[in-house]
């Protein structure tokens, strides 16, 4: 988290939302003059980032989106001052340069861009399953659904997690129930939720995305086409041992995904 408030020093304001954390995180962030806002989650919609876009007041004209694991790079910033100086956009999608294990990837297709800069006002996110049973209290795949124009920030972000592979592994494992139970709402009903991204072909990179997930999702042996998505047709092998393992966590990401949801299809045939 340290790295991520010092590298928004050239914001004009940088707010941390806390889900009443017990450790340092609070005073942390203070002594680093970031504000601190108590977040309580009471399940359903909205969770906390959209919360805080209902509930907080914003002076500023635009609104930048981050996970406590990612830091904004000085070629970022220059490009984020130029971007909404001169642009009409009214958001825009920036990649998430992925870093693991300590190494920042250049192969393997697992960065993906997403809406994290916008207009105050403009944007909010998907409003899609409930899940109470997961307890995630943050948006975890939601993307951000603009109301106007969306550009394109060439710089990546970093995005790094430094907590080791056992709490990577253990949060994704929290991940795919929430996501087991998406999957199998949309095959039982066709759709994500309320308000949710256009799935697209040739639309935007998260309408692409979606789109490639609505294909995948209806295929067999699902968790091998990621693998081999990542790690041959993407070009992971060249990231060496770290590409191997990001390339077969993410297929076992899959995997647990489709072996949730098909304990939710049993568990609902004998109720």
């Amino acid at each position: 988290m340290e790295k991520c408030i010092r590298s928004l020093a050239p914001a004009e304001r940088v707010i941390v939302l806390d889900s009443m954390s017990t450790d340092a995180t609070p005073s942390i962030a203070r002594e680093l003059g970031a504000e601190v806002v108590d977040f309580i989650y009471s399940g359903g919609y909205p969770k906390k980032r959209q919360w805080a876009l209902d509930t907080l007041e914003f002076s500023t004209e635009w609104v930048l989106l981050l996970d406590a694991d990612e830091e904004v790079p000085p070629p970022l910033w220059s490009e984020i001052r130029q971007a909404i100086a001169t642009s009409s956009y009214d958001a825009f999608l920036i990649r998430k340069g992925f870093h693991f294990m300590g190494r920042r990837f250049r192969f393997g297709g697992f960065s993906h861009q997403a809406v994290l800069l916008f207009r105050n006002g403009r944007a909010r996110f998907e409003e899609l399953i409930d899940d109470p049973a997961s307890a995630l209290d943050m948006e975890v795949h939601e993307r951000v659904l603009v109301e106007g124009s969306i550009g394109i920030l060439q710089t990546p972000l970093i995005h790094e997690d430094y907590k080791g592979l056992e709490a990577y592994i253990d949060r994704h494992n929290r991940y795919s129930t929430w996501e087991a139970r998406l999957r199998s709402d949309f095959l039982a009903r066709g759709s994500y939720g309320r308000q949710a991204v256009r799935a697209r072909f040739f639309g935007d990179a998260q309408e692409r995305r979606r789109f490639l997930k609505k294909v995948v999702i209806r295929l067999p042996f699902e968790s091998w086409i990621w693998f081999l998505y990542h790690y041959v047709a993407r070009l992971g092998v060249l990231e060496g041992k770290r590409g191997f393992i990001a390339s077969r966590i993410r297929a076992d990401y899959i995997g647990q995904v489709r072996a949730k949801m098909f304990e939710l299809q049993k568990s609902n045939r004998t109720t």
